[in-house]
């Protein structure tokens, strides 16, 4: 049999990363794959005709810039479209719409608030002052604060300058940012209820807390410190779907001389005397390797590919406590032609953009309370692309995709697994609200592909359903990211390191934790680093 360096379980975009910047460092990595395809939830997969689905994750903008050019993804085809704008509907015709030109955004917004048009620079300001503080830690491993060690205490160090040259007001205002909801950060600089609905989506798109809920304004944070081709807070497609990102990943890592097996689910990672010794699958072929990289989730991880004797019980305990509840579905439809919002009236550069279902915080609160009881919401907050206006590879001309995001969708329905039934009831809830908006759109409508928690656990290995591997509340965030004392990448056996999103920073498609594993695997082996660290704003 032979023995590889190290084994990398999961072929997600992190873990494909994780195991390019360990091949580059001349390392002889095995990447193995459940499902006969690479991706993970960042795939491009042709399940209708001629339509290419970004079934997943579907937008670009958190892939860190250094990642992107450390593995020279652009060599490998990568090639990321800017979009720009939003629209918000209201249920009463009108629109709130947000432009590229910034002229034309602000007497959108004058339309509807003089005050609130006033107030806009000011919020904007304010969000990216914290963006630029937390986007210089994403590509850096958070410091043990109960640790001596030099390098912990010198990155505490690092931590505490960065805050202070903030300056003593801002400090106070990221503390309490940290700790408020979306809901109230908002009412701090808007009155108008469709304003505030419209900016309050991304403070809840794939958490399990409703738009009142406290820590709610920090999620807002993975929904605007991304960039693309170096303009912060951009968005983009990834031309051929999102898939895409880790075929330009997987082609630096074979490039590299590294190997990939498809269709091999991992049924126990294998110990000896406190040491990993490899992987055993699901087929009854097994893999040796002194290290071994986990790319799924905490829970999948220790508590289904483990054998618990191996692990102390206060460690599997917490792992049992770590908050990973699913709270998103997705639809993906193949039109016949574009939907005409009757509040558009004709306005087709907004159908380019970011187009939401939801007109107020109460009516978002609402859509919380059904998850609560168990159920998908009824009048759920929904955002919608329509990828193939901006990248025609993705459906045949003439046609269209689009992308429909959901949220709030429950990994259970009252308590009980979802059934065929749920599922196609939960789809033509969806497709029935989008109707009420834009007459006729179920006529276009060719495929649809439904997508609830039980899909994305399923095929996709998110825990319940949850996009970012975890929730990101403060008690899980930075040296508490999975959990305390386990924030650097390192597992409790030994050779054994964690590299998806459960980890520091947490989820989205920015590479950092794949990266960040990778760099402290080649610390702890000696080996010349291939990883860039920290972050520069260019």
């Amino acid at each position: 049999m032979k023995k590889y360096d190290a084994i990398v379980i999961g072929a997600g975009h992190n873990g494909i990363a994780n195991a390019a910047f360990l091949q580059k460092a001349g390392l002889d990595v095995l990447l193995v794959e459940k499902n006969d395809w690479i991706g993970g939830a960042s795939v491009s997969r042709n399940l209708h005709e001629d339509w290419i689905y970004s079934n997943c994750s579907y937008v670009c903008s958190l892939l860190r810039p250094e990642v992107y050019r450390a593995l020279d993804l652009a060599k490998y085809g990568l090639q990321v479209v800017p979009y720009g704008g939003s629209v918000t509907f209201s249920s009463d015709g009108d629109y709130l719409g947000r432009y590229t030109d910034p002229d034309a955004s602000r007497r959108e917004y004058q339309r509807h608030s003089p005050r609130d048009a006033d107030a806009l620079h000011r919020y904007e300001r304010d969000v990216m002052r914290q963006c630029r503080f937390i986007r210089q830690f994403l590509l850096r491993t958070a410091p043990d604060p109960t640790s001596f060690k030099p390098r912990d205490l010198l990155e505490l160090l690092h931590i505490g300058r960065e805050l202070w040259a903030l300056g003593e007001d801002t400090i106070y205002d990221t503390m309490r940012f940290y700790t408020m909801s979306i809901a109230d950060y908002l009412d701090e600089y808007f009155e108008n209820p469709l304003i505030k609905a419209a900016k309050a989506g991304s403070g809840i798109i794939g958490s399990a807390m409703g738009v009142m809920s406290p820590g709610t304004a920090y999620v807002l944070l993975h929904h605007a410190m991304g960039d693309v081709d170096g303009t912060a807070g951009a968005w983009g497609f990834a031309r051929g779907g999102m898939g895409a990102i880790a075929n330009a990943m997987q082609a630096c890592f074979e490039d590299h001389g590294g190997t990939t097996i498809t269709g091999a689910s991992v049924e126990q990672i294998t110990t000896r005397g406190g040491h990993v010794t490899g992987v055993a699958l699901a087929n009854g072929d097994e893999h040796r390797a002194d290290t071994v990289v986990s790319n799924m989730t905490l829970p999948r991880t220790f508590l289904e590919c483990m054998d618990p004797k191996d692990l102390l019980p206060e460690f599997l305990e917490k792992c049992r406590n770590f908050k990973i509840r699913g709270s998103s579905g997705k639809l993906n439809i193949a039109l016949d032609g574009l939907p005409e919002f009757t509040a558009l009236r004709g306005n087709t550069e907004l159908l380019c953009a970011d187009m939401h279902l939801v007109d107020s915080i109460e009516k978002l609160e609402r859509a919380y309370d059904d998850w609560k009881d168990g159920h998908w919401s009824r009048e759920p907050y929904l955002d919608m692309l329509i990828p193939s206006l901006t990248d025609p590879t993705m459906a045949p001309p003439g046609k269209h995709f689009m992308s429909v995001f959901v949220q709030y969708v429950p990994p259970k329905i009252e308590g009980r697994d979802w059934t065929d039934a749920d599922r196609d009831a939960f789809s033509d809830n969806v497709l029935n609200r989008i109707e009420a908006y834009a007459p006729g759109f179920r006529d276009k409508v060719m495929h649809v592909e439904v997508r609830t928690p039980r899909e994305l656990e399923n095929e996709v290995g998110l825990t319940e359903g949850n996009i970012f591997q975890g929730e990101l509340t403060m008690d899980q965030l930075l040296f508490n990211r999975p959990i305390p004392g386990y924030a650097q990448y390192r597992g409790p056996v030994k050779g054994l390191y964690m590299c998806g999103s459960s980890n520091h920073p947490g989820g989205g498609v920015m590479a950092a934790p794949g990266a960040n594993a990778a760099r402290e695997i080649l610390r702890d082996l000696r080996r010349p680093n291939t990883v860039p660290e920290g972050w520069t704003d260019d």
